[in-house]
């Protein structure tokens, strides 16, 4: 038999609305979830207007509460953090160790805003008697969700439900765009442009990664003030109508000997600050767009010299089975700062408030938790 869940379902139109899904039980490969947290990020709010019913939320941690009668990586009363990311294993992309950019599971990859034809998984939640999609195959913003077993990585740690969901989004995309990605060395510099949640995330991963010289630059001066808790060397309050942060730049170049710094992570999501990383980089830098804009924008190739390398990668490289448990024992270590990052958390029925307290740049994070 099903379940009845509380949750949080988008009309696709802008709107979305608290009401009861049913959710069944695991099929052989599946896994019932009972969430106890969920992050919350400005996807989830984008994710309203995707002109489909769906249900929200995609960072999330929780106990499961069923298992499907082959799965062998979880059992029932195990902690889990869920994975949007979820990988097949067999595909060329996984095989070549690009897990996050799945051919087969990947519901972004081969098409974008949300989702690819053909990559959801409607099976296993009603809304009203009709299949309803989970956000990124996950729906973290629920009582109860029917994930697949490679969307479960076990959680051995006594870290907080609320710390714990935050990492399968943007703490992961923060810090492995800077490890994983941009493989950061121990020594160089990193500027970090826009300190929310993900460029937090950033800073932490230059910081562990032994960066000298980490620069912060952002609009607002409360969240400069945050990013030096989280590792920023310096920081600088950019202008508004800086025209692609090139005053700011030439505040880097002064902060690295006129050259510029080892790399800039762009962390955002303005289409006009997608070259701004370059212009901060020294030759022969690395820019990274961290942010996922996917707009055309238009980019001055002068930017580009000398043999600068601009990427712009998928969250952070991920590798769910063997990440995840560098963060946790990141956390418990005390190097990274999860507990710290979560400004407020909310109930279910809160969840308005938070939407509108995460756009007006009050929270690092937001976290909706479920008694």
């Amino acid at each position: 038999m099903g379940i009845l869940s509380k949750a949080a379902i988008s009309n696709g139109k802008g709107g979305f609305k608290i009401d009861t899904i049913s959710v069944e039980d695991p099929k052989d490969d599946e896994v019932l979830v009972k969430i106890k947290a969920a992050g919350l990020c400005h996807t989830d709010h984008d994710s309203l207007t995707w002109g489909k019913p769906i249900v929200l939320g995609h960072e999330g941690a929780g106990i499961v509460e069923k298992v499907g009668k082959s799965v062998k990586n979880v059992k029932v009363g195990d902690k889990v953090i869920l994975n949007w990311a979820t990988p097949c294993m067999t595909c060329h992309q996984c095989q070549d160790g690009n897990q996050h950019i799945c051919e087969t599971n990947s519901p972004v990859t081969a098409g974008g805003n949300g989702y690819t034809p053909g990559h959801a998984h409607l099976e296993g939640t009603t809304f009203n008697g009709e299949a309803i999609e989970r956000s990124f195959n996950i729906g973290t913003l629920a009582e109860y969700t029917l994930v697949k077993d490679v969307a479960c990585v076990k959680l051995d740690s006594q870290m907080p439900f609320s710390s714990a969901s935050i990492i399968s989004c943007g703490v992961m995309t923060g810090y492995g765009s800077v490890v994983n990605s941009a493989k950061l060395q121990a020594g160089s510099s990193a500027v970090v442009i826009g300190t929310g949640g993900v460029g937090l995330n950033a800073i932490q991963g230059a910081r562990i990664s032994g960066a000298s010289k980490i620069i912060a630059i952002d609009i607002n001066p409360e969240r400069l003030e945050m990013a030096t808790k989280f590792g920023a060397t310096h920081t600088i309050l950019a202008d508004k109508n800086d025209k692609g942060l090139a005053n700011a730049a030439l505040s880097v170049k002064e902060l690295t000997d006129g050259r510029g710094a080892d790399y800039a992570f762009e962390c955002t999501a303005i289409p006009a600050l997608g070259a701004a990383p370059l212009a901060m980089v020294k030759n022969a830098g690395t820019a990274i767009q961290v942010s996922g804009i996917e707009e055309e924008i238009t980019i001055d190739m002068r930017l580009f010299e000398w043999d600068k390398i601009y990427i712009n990668p998928l969250y952070g490289g991920c590798r769910p089975e063997v990440d995840f448990p560098k963060l946790v024992n990141l956390y418990n270590k005390g190097d990274l700062m999860l507990d710290q990052m979560i400004t407020r958390t909310y109930p279910l029925e809160n969840l308005e408030q938070a939407f509108r307290d995460m756009l007006e740049g009050k929270n690092a994070k937001g976290v909706i938790v479920f008694e």
